[in-house]
């Protein structure tokens, strides 16, 4: 396990949206608040210079990425895996390491399944993780829940959108702190 992270270190931070895919996300508690929020880590992400990282399981299965998702996302290229935890799709792992990451911040779907298991195996990759809990959801709202504190006992930070972005920020009056401030409101 990591050693206890507290801060956010935007330097060696990357963001991983999990699983937002047509044909799961209907199913989904609150499932327009979980896009806004995930599209407004993805614009925050680039705007920081941030690496993002697209998965989606068994697309035969439960399609592609959402069209909104996909679309805030600059070079689109999403990852496919059936593994439930993104670490096991193919190439997402040398491509953190080739970038130095080891700050990952985690949101999308299902919280229970491929979040939490994503989450477990990057602690074991002992990666620090912050699960953006307003950007995570699953279709019972009790399975969200309870993955929250499974993965808080695990060792992962639990953060909401504003909380990482204002972190990774540090400090106002700037460009990117104008540009990340229009997406929150």
């Amino acid at each position: 396990m990591p050693e206890k992270c507290l801060r956010l270190n935007r330097a060696k931070a990357g963001l991983l949206v999990i699983d937002i895919q047509e044909k799961l996300l209907p199913l989904i508690f609150e499932k327009d608040r979980l896009v806004q929020n995930c599209v407004r880590l993805i614009k925050a992400a680039q705007i920081l210079g941030l690496p993002v990282f697209v998965t989606e399981q068994y697309r035969k299965g439960l399609g592609p990425t959402d069209q909104t998702v996909a679309a805030a996302v600059a070079d689109f290229a999403p990852i496919e895996k059936v593994t439930f935890s993104s670490c096991g799709a193919e190439g997402l792992l040398p491509a953190m390491n080739d970038r130095g990451l080891t700050n990952l911040i985690l949101c999308g779907i299902e919280a229970h399944v491929c979040v939490l298991q994503t989450c477990l195996d990057l602690l074991e990759e002992n990666r620090s993780v912050f699960v953006v809990a307003d950007a995570i959801s699953s279709r019972d709202p009790e399975n969200r829940r309870i993955a929250l504190e499974r993965m808080r006992s695990a060792g992962a930070e639990i953060v909401t959108v504003e909380m990482a972005l204002f972190e990774m920020l540090g400090r106002a009056a700037t460009d990117e702190f104008k540009q990340i401030l229009a997406l929150l409101r």
